[in-house]
């Protein structure tokens, strides 16, 4: 297989697995929560046609992990409407906290298949190559998701986790960054680094906490193999 389709091929798999799970977590947890609206959208699915955007899901990441800069992406947002049901600021940070703890779950879940597969020896070949190297991804990506997502900026899960925290009255306060949410993400992921090439905030903040936690994953892996992981 081409190196550059194989490295597009071993991210974007795993990538549209983490997003779709990340999303579908969202909608039931609104819908545990009283909120059926994303159910009634048929957006409880794992069919990943119902969640992917061709851009984000699949084309930036690919395109970032080809350049080796941290590989991160977005799906359809699952719709969730909590007015008129008890407390909505609580519903939705216990909701926006959903997603980066389904990519923890699922970081967990790689670094066990990691553990496993070095453990039983596999013979080296194309297809255990490719399986190592997705789950290898999968761990990262989901870290990185979950870490990327938790940033307490609009419109971040982070920033419903902060407001659902928060007193009412500086709930209230800022909750009205949301509608400059957006622009202010895009001046730190891209304006700030291309005027200033030798610092990237989101690069300082999150990949900090990501390599630590990959280690401790990976941990893990190497306990269930029963020997260092090369």
């Amino acid at each position: 297989m081409n190196d550059t389709l194989y490295q597009i091929a071993t991210v974007a798999i795993p990538m549209i697995v983490a997003i779709v799970f990340h999303e579908v977590a969202h909608g039931r947890v609104a819908r545990w929560l009283g909120d059926h609206t994303a159910e009634r959208q048929g957006r409880l699915s794992f069919n990943p046609l119902r969640h992917v955007d061709p851009v984000g899901t699949v084309i930036l990441p690919g395109m970032l992990a080809l350049a080796h800069a941290p590989v991160f992406g977005w799906a359809r947002p699952v719709p969730v409407d909590l007015r008129g049901l008890p407390d909505p600021r609580r519903k939705m940070m216990l909701v926006g906290a959903a997603g980066p703890a389904m990519n923890f779950a699922l970081a967990l879940l790689a670094a066990i298949g990691i553990g496993l597969l070095a453990r039983m020896a596999v013979a080296p070949g194309p297809v255990a190559q490719f399986v190592a190297d997705n789950l290898v991804n999968f761990l990262a990506i989901n870290l990185f998701l979950a870490m990327f997502n938790l940033l307490p900026l609009p419109p971040f899960d982070g920033s419903h986790i902060v407001e659902g925290l928060l007193p009412e009255r500086l709930a209230q306060g800022y909750a009205r960054l949301r509608p400059i949410g957006f622009p202010i993400v895009l001046a730190l992921l891209v304006v700030v680094p291309w005027l200033i090439p030798s610092f990237d905030p989101v690069r300082a903040v999150v990949a900090p906490p990501v390599t630590w936690l990959a280690d401790h994953y990976l941990a893990v892996s190497a306990w269930i193999a029963g020997h260092p992981l090369g």
